[in-house]
């Protein structure tokens, strides 16, 4: 009997083997494809901070300037992966919402002007990017450490929504594009 086992000890290894790797794929078909592993937005209620930068052109800014429009705030900096895959799909956003009172505004995290303005012009960004050239003023005001981090501010100056992560199209139309259709 133990000469028997001995001979089927191979055949019982394989077909285990197999058993796991058709499991291995069966479990990796429900797996979204990256592009859908987008982080998802924490409902929240509270005032939009008070900050004041200036723009990548020196032009000083507040967010209270924004009043009456929602806004999405997008904190990043051009070393950062997310946030160069995000930037296309906030773009396209943009465009599509900003005839509807949206505007986006992207703070980078600290870097120089110059890096800035390149990543601008190679990402062929539209919207308003604003400089806080120590970094600590927005991460303070956001209460985050964490790039990229973006929140959505509604007309009343209330902050309805945040991400940590990156973002992508879909929850974009599906979380943001309610707050921009309410009415004032």
């Amino acid at each position: 009997m133990n000469f028997e086992f001995k001979k089927a000890l191979p055949l019982l290894f394989a077909s285990g083997l197999v058993l796991i790797v058709m499991a291995v794929y069966y479990i990796m078909q429900d797996i979204p494809p990256q592009s859908d592993l987008a982080a998802v937005p924490a409902k929240v209620n509270y005032p939009a901070p008070e900050l004041t930068l200036t723009d990548a052109h020196g032009a000083t800014h507040s967010l209270a300037d924004y009043r009456g429009q929602v806004v999405l705030v997008n904190l990043w900096a051009t070393w950062c992966p997310p946030c160069k895959e995000e930037m296309p799909i906030l773009q396209g956003f943009y465009n599509k919402h900003r005839e509807d009172g949206f505007t986006l505004i992207a703070i980078n995290d600290g870097e120089p002007t110059d890096d800035v303005l390149q990543f601008v012009q190679e990402f062929n960004l539209t919207f308003p990017v604003w400089l806080d050239p120590s970094y600590l003023a927005t991460e303070q005001a956001f209460k985050t450490l964490n790039l990229p981090s973006s929140y959505v501010i509604d007309r009343n100056g209330v902050i309805r929504l945040m991400w940590v992560g990156g973002i992508n199209r879909k929850m974009l139309d599906k979380q943001v594009s309610q707050i921009i259709m309410e009415q004032p």
